[in-house]
């Protein structure tokens, strides 16, 4: 379909780009990038690339100010000059793009991929870009992409710094979320955008403030007679429950300027609202009170508009589970399936009529509610910037949002900008579906306490989500499930509620097994189904195909009756063979060679963006049944990399950057590449990181098919995370060509007892450990080594179910949750070493002997899991001796497994009693794969590790040995976990084995002082306390940091507040310290905050020993409101020990004080500047 208002001009047959190729350009770039020093004045910026079709006849090129349409006949181009309006371009040579920071729940790796979008638009027009992003795990903080890095806070004043310092000419604020929007409005109140003459490029600031403030907001749909929810502004409790009495209940609170829902939900009663609106207007200055819309239906439309006000839909999204579910928590289908041509064409007009009226340049995302049994309709919200769904939007189409949007921001028109993709039609046209693309969140809620809300509403919960693409609605949804969890086959009873009405009728982030639990076992109808979940039954009577193709296959009872017409059916609606398996109590081996036996295997198919109406020719792949033929040859043979599937707590956008890295480093060597990964929100699905992008599962049958039709010289298993190395054996012994480390190996470093077996046998320290298979012999083991034990299964990720245990009575209960994770291997114990050093070992070998490596020193001692940890690089404790000893432990376990590729211990150093003996170094994990901290070592080390790690994979270009870690170095940078407690209400801020971080930042400094105070504030939501104010400050006093944490304090001006009597008598007997114990109210929050603002309390330290056993325990209470009420939580000694020490260092330097004119802090350094050259 033509754009709305795009000038209709001849149509065209074939459009290739400029003779100066994409591929060819882009490749020249990097190498230009990698091996060129640096020098501020002999910037050359990449390539001008002009996307402008190879003219089929004559060459008609534009001259000065003209626009022209991209098209390959000379007369459409001569025309088009004339007629196309001509827009004046933004004159900017140098860009600053404000990043997203941490991955939290809310704000996730989609900003990565669109700010790499973003970033490489720039520097095809020959544009220096700025970036300001201290999250080091992305692909878009490298030098590739950028001329200079920040990795410094994504605020206002840091932000200013920056602008400051580099004096750029525009400024991009759509590509980081809604921290950078929220950036940008800032800077735009306090003048310094239009004091710096700094342009916005693209979608203008009154058109974000208008779209953001919900009041501007309704007061501009009224204007051109588009529905609102009937709402009203407030900014007290007290207001707000006058507006809801004027609207009625139930009501619904949305907060104003926040992401992802944060602080919104549902209220029935007064009550409710009452406990509702306080928390929320803790953490927004205004919430609005709306009319309550719950069972409509949410549908979701991506517009784009450019600067002469040409407009598309490139996608409309159709929510799963009906209004009431935060669209970033449901289930989300594209395009949509249940609306009827005129409701569609009417939400599609009413989005251009939005889109046009309020201004914006660019994409964005409008929200609409709609009845079901009615034509009505309201908007819900529209997000003026790149999102999680234009992030969806763009992977479910192949249509690139994101680079489209900045070239508009760059003044570009619609019509003159080609459709990367296809390379054959213009960015004029809107894509068109010939399949449909499932999303489901992935939701890590049982990571948490048992105190966590399971309980999903209008505020997101889930810290990851996939996309499976299928020609059924069956095919896409099962898909879809084994994605989210690979322990799961597909749409079976999982969950098996003893309530299952209401596990129905109020959504968990279990309730589509819920669903599966009625239909497969309780017999309910769809109208029943229906009736509970509100869920539109065009959705639930594809779901009861799959019930009943289910039990046909089960009432046959055995494989050899399944037939070739059954076979096809079950494969066309989503059954993976282990499913079919499962069924038929047989094995997942036999059930692929019958299927293969009856001449049934996937094609693979292309999305182009235009339904195949138009020729393309994409990389961009995936595989099915519902079709009869292949739409590519394969004749590649190209080298096959598995990417990280999705973002889960313990794997995230770190494993991303390394896929992409090793991709990269294998095309600059030659190779062909096949990126085999499912999540929309990465880098790596991006449609020109590899030669072909397979958009699928990364379970065992669908690498195999892939492996067999593309006749792939080999896999690459060790870049993207756990989820590619739990196949690996089993790909090997099918004879698949894994690259690399052996896969026996792999599973010797996996299986605790071998890799002890390993480690002993080269006479490496490892602390005292047993394999159990009954609780009995687990307790003669801990009574014989002695308590705390550390309890934990073999094939973990980010410390699935370990525990620490200080007595016996825990182990019992510890041991059945241990096992219950991973019952094919029996459990580990270990003894646990208290008050011990913890040192991360990156490393790199070729045929076992080592090439590169890389030690970091956790702040924290052991016992808090290495992905939550803080990561100290160079070491900042650890003596020319250790070091050594840590190499030469690296270099033994290189050549004890023979690896060839990237590794990753953990290492702790116990002091010893004697003076004259060596510490103790134990070794207590290793990993035959790339870690989550590759990215961190290699941008700080100035030295790629991934790229390092892909010539050993390969065996090709390998480097001799370096010793990074020999070198000295003037800087030191530290790695912070982002964690996302404000989102889990109830979950207890507290820190353990088992990982709870959703992501990272990082940033430099000259010193360990400087790095930690700009890595603490770049976690999103801390903010300084303000001088001479409250720290409540609480836990165990016998740790010894609590004295010079409290002294430090009082030196430094602050007040002391606490709440327990023991705490109190403890502080007050310290020399110099006075503290105070205050009224504490443990059950009303309301209360407690009342208390807080009382005595001013801006900060709070816990060092509790152990977990809040419930929620009224003090220290619980103490740590989860500090989250609720929007205010900085030290909870380990050695962190807020080294917190207070950079306050000391840093309130004479100013750093209490705001933003001033001129005044640049130390830190406010470019990455180059730090290492000293363009790493």
């Amino acid at each position: 379909m033509l754009a709305s208002s795009a000038v209709r001009l001849p149509t065209y047959t074939k459009c290739l780009f400029s003779p100066n190729n994409l591929s060819w350009t882009r490749h020249q770039s990097l190498r230009y990038f990698r091996t060129t020093p640096y020098h501020r004045a002999a910037f050359f910026p990449t390539n001008c690339l002009r996307a402008i079709a190879k003219p089929a006849v004559g060459s008609y090129a534009p001259k000065d100010g003209e626009h022209v349409l991209n098209s390959p006949s000379e007369v459409a181009r001569r025309i088009s000059a004339k007629v196309l309006p001509k827009i004046p371009r933004p004159d900017v040579k140098r860009v600053v793009m404000v990043g997203s920071g941490g991955l939290s729940i809310g704000q996730a790796g989609e900003f990565d991929y669109s700010g790499s979008q973003a970033l490489k638009a720039l520097s095809e027009e020959g544009i220096e870009a700025i970036l300001i992003n201290p999250n080091i795990a992305t692909w878009q903080t490298s030098h590739q992409l950028a001329s200079e890095v920040y990795f410094l806070p994504i605020t206002a004043d840091y932000v200013a710094y920056v602008l400051e310092k580099e004096r750029p000419d525009g400024i991009l604020l759509t590509f980081g979320g809604q921290s950078a929007l929220n950036v940008g409005i800032a800077l735009d109140k306090m003048g310094i955008l239009e004091r710096l003459g700094v342009k916005v490029l693209g979608t203008p600031i009154k058109t974000l403030e208008v779209s953001e403030d919900r009041d501007l907001f309704v007061q501009a749909l009224k204007e051109i007679d588009i529905p609102v929810a009937q709402s009203t502004a407030v900014s007290s409790v007290n207001a707000a429950l006058e507006a809801a009495e004027r609207i009625g209940y139930p009501v619904i609170l949305r907060s104003a300027f926040t992401l992802g829902g944060l602080g919104s939900g549902f209220a029935n009663t007064p009550e409710e609202l009452r406990d509702l609106s306080a928390k929320s207007l803790s953490l927004s200055p205004q919430v609005l009170i709306e009319r309550s819309m719950k069972g409509w239906k949410e549908l979701e439309y991506e517009v784009v508009r450019d600067g002469a006000d040409n407009t598309i839909i490139c996608c409309n999204m159709e929510n799963f589970d009906p209004l009431g579910t935060h669209t970033g928590d449901s289930i989300v289908v594209a395009p949509s399936q249940t609306l009827p041509d005129d409701e569609y064409h009417m939400l599609r007009s009413a989005a251009l009529k939005v889109i046009r009226h309020l201004g914006v340049v660019g994409e964005c995302n409008i929200q609409y509610a709609l009845n079901p049994y009615s034509k009505e309709y309201c908007v819900i919200e529209v997000n003026a910037r790149l999102s999680r769904s234009s992030a969806l939007a763009s992977k479910a189409t192949g249509y690139p949002l994101a680079y489209t949007a900045a070239k508009i921001a760059l003044g570009y028109t619609l019509p003159e900008l080609p459709n990367a993709v296809t390379k054959t039609t213009t960015a004029c046209f809107e894509p068109s579906l010939d399949y449909i693309v499932t999303k489901i969140p992935k939701w890590d809620l049982a990571k948490f306490s048992s105190h966590v809300n399971r309980e999903v509403g209008s505020a997101m919960k889930s810290v990851g989500e996939v996309m499976a693409i299928g020609r059924t609605f069956e095919e896409s949804l099962q898909k879809a499930i084994r994605q989210v969890d690979p322990r799961w086959k597909g749409f079976e009873p999982y969950y098996q509620p003893e309530d299952l009405d209401t596990a129905l009728s109020r959504p968990t982030d279990m309730r589509l097994f819920a669903i599966a639990h009625a239909m497969y076992n309780k017999n309910y109808s769809v109208d029943k189904v229906h009736e509970l979940t509100k869920i539109d039954k065009w959705y639930l009577y594809k779901i009861d195909n799959i019930v009943q193709t289910h039990r046909h296959i089960k009432s046959l009872g055995s494989l050899e009756k399944i037939n070739h017409e059954l076979m096809k059916k079950a494969k066309c609606m989503g059954f993976s063979d282990v499913q079919i398996a499962d069924i038929l109590s047989t094995t997942e081996d036999a059930v692929r060679a019958h299927r293969k036996s009856v001449g049934i295997t996937p094609f693979v198919k292309r999305i182009d963006t235009l339904a195949a109406e138009y020729p393309a020719h994409t990389n961009y792949l995936y595989t099915t049944y519902n079709a009869s033929e292949h739409d590519v040859d394969f004749d590649e043979h190209g080298t096959m990399v598995l990417g990280s599937g999705v973002y889960r707590i313990g794997s995230s956008v770190e494993f991303d950057w390394c896929a992409v890295t090793c991709a990269r480093k294998l095309r600059d060597m030659g190779k062909r590449t096949i990126m085999v990964n499912y999540n929309p929100e990465t880098v790596s699905t991006d449609f020109d990181e590899a030669d072909r992008l397979y958009f699928e599962e990364l379970g065992y049958e669908r690498v195999m098919d892939i492996y067999e039709l593309e006749h792939a010289q080999g896999v690459i298993v060790s870049v993207g995370g756990q989820l590619p190395q739990n196949i690996a054996l089993r790909l090997k012994d099918n004879g698949v060509n894994v690259l690399g480390t052996d896969p026996a190996k792999i599973d010797a470093a996996e299986d605790r007892h071998k890799f002890s077996s390993v480690l002993d046998s080269i006479d490496v320290d490892q602390p005292e450990w047993i394999e159990v298979t009954s609780i009995d012999a687990a307790k003669r083991f801990a009574e014989k080594v002695g308590y705390p034990v550390l309890v934990r299964p073999s094939y973990v990720l980010s410390g699935a179910a370990m525990n620490v245990v200080h007595e016996e009575s825990t182990l019992e209960h510890n041991l059945s949750a241990a096992a219950s994770v991973s019952p094919l291997h029996p459990v580990v114990i270990t003894k646990f070493i208290d008050d011990a050093l913890e040192i991360d070992v990156d490393a790199v070998a070729y045929q076992g002997n080592l090439l590169v490596h890389a030690v970091s020193e956790h702040v924290e001692n052991a016992g808090v899991h290495s992905g939550d940890a803080t990561l100290v690089l160079p070491p900042f404790s650890l003596t020319v001796t250790d070091m050594e000893r840590l190499k030469i432990i690296a270099q033994k376990v290189a050549k004890a497994f023979e690896i060839s590729g990237p590794f990753n211990m953990q290492i702790i150093k116990k002091p010893t009693a004697g003076k004259h003996e060596e510490d103790e170094l134990k070794v207590i994990e290793c990993n035959l794969r790339a870690s989550r901290s590759f990215p961190f070592v290699s941008k700080v080390l100035g030295h790629n590790f991934i790229e390092t790690a892909t010539c050993a994979i390969v065996g090709k270009d390998v480097p001799e040995f370096v010793d990074l870690m020999a070198q000295k170095r003037d800087y030191t940078s530290i790695k912070v976990a982002q964690f996302s407690w404000t989102r889990l209400g109830g979950a207890d801020p507290f820190l353990g084995v088992e990982m709870a971080s959703t992501g990272e930042v990082a940033s430099f400094g000259a010193d360990v002082h400087e790095a930690y105070w700009a890595s603490l504030l770049s976690t999103t939501g801390f903010k300084i306390p303000r001088a001479n104010s409250g720290v409540l400050i609480g836990g165990d006093t016998t740790k010894p940091e609590m004295a010079f944490v409290a002294k430090t304090l009082i030196n430094l001006g602050f007040k002391l507040y606490c709440s327990s009597h023991h705490v109190e008598s403890y502080l007050n007997n310290l020399p110099y310290v006075t503290a105070k114990r205050i009224f504490f109210p443990i059950k009303d929050k309301r209360l407690l905050r009342e208390v807080f603002d009382e005595y001013d309390i801006q900060c709070v330290i816990n060092l509790a020993k152990t977990r809040g056993n419930d929620f009224t325990d003090e220290d619980y209470v103490a740590r989860r409101n500090a989250v609720d009420f929007g205010l900085p939580l030290l909870n380990n000694a050695r962190c807020a020990k080294l917190w207070v020490e950079a306050l000391q260092k840093k309130i004479p330097q100013g750093g209490l004080r705001k933003y001033d004119e001129g005044r640049i802090p130390s830190e406010v350094r470019s990455w180059r500047e730090f290492v000293g050259r363009r790493a």
